[in-house]
């Protein structure tokens, strides 16, 4: 768990990327308990997610949603943020520069939420996060251990939600590196994290 709860690690005004600012409606700030053991870090926020101000709220937060269903969770008992908190234009990826920009955001929410295991969800965050190239498809459901502004994490790659949408045999590559993230956080047992997940 973090060590300083009481950290405000929303965003409340950025105007470093004007392309982002000129497009997006609100600033789209990550969700769920600041102590969460599981972490799931996505790409951008898309229309929903601008519209709304909340990450993985349309079609492929409903998937993400049942695939926590099918766990015994939900999203109350995780935190979700993405890399960038600006929705790109005609939801193209964040660029580099976009990236960077808003990497000190996450690394503050990481440091803040300490989570046991981040979930990337998806090739920009997997990539992101680990600093190389990541075949997200071949890797999901592996676990790397990396280094997120000079702090040390687990980060787990899982294809993208979305994907299932697109591709009903990644449902199984979905849940089956979820499955991994869970037992992950129920194998830890350092004993100062939050027990959530260890109710299920």
């Amino acid at each position: 768990m973090g060590d300083d709860a009481d950290v405000d690690i929303d965003v409340h005004d950025c105007t470093r990327c004007p392309v982002l600012c000129d497009n997006r409606s609100r600033i789209v700030n990550g969700v769920g308990p600041v102590d969460a053991d599981l972490c799931f870090v996505g790409e951008a926020p898309g229309e929903r997610e601008d519209e709304q101000g909340e990450p993985f709220v349309g079609r492929s937060g409903e998937v993400l949603d049942d695939a926590l269903r099918d766990r015994g969770l939900s999203r109350r008992d995780v935190r979700i943020v993405n890399c960038v908190r600006c929705r790109p234009p005609d939801n193209r990826d964040p660029t580099t520069a976009e990236l960077e920009n808003c990497r000190g955001y996450l690394a503050t929410e990481l440091d803040a939420v300490d989570p046991t295991v981040v979930v990337a969800l998806g090739k920009v965050p997997a990539e992101h996060l680990l600093g190389r190239s990541v075949a997200v498809t071949k890797e999901a459901g592996t676990l790397h251990d990396a280094r997120v502004a000079g702090a040390a994490r687990r980060v787990l790659v899982c294809v993208h939600p979305a994907a299932t949408l697109y591709d009903p045999s990644q449902r199984e590559t979905l849940g089956t590196a979820l499955d991994e993230a869970v037992a992950l956080v129920g194998d830890d047992d350092g004993g100062d994290g939050q027990s959530r997940l260890g109710e299920f």
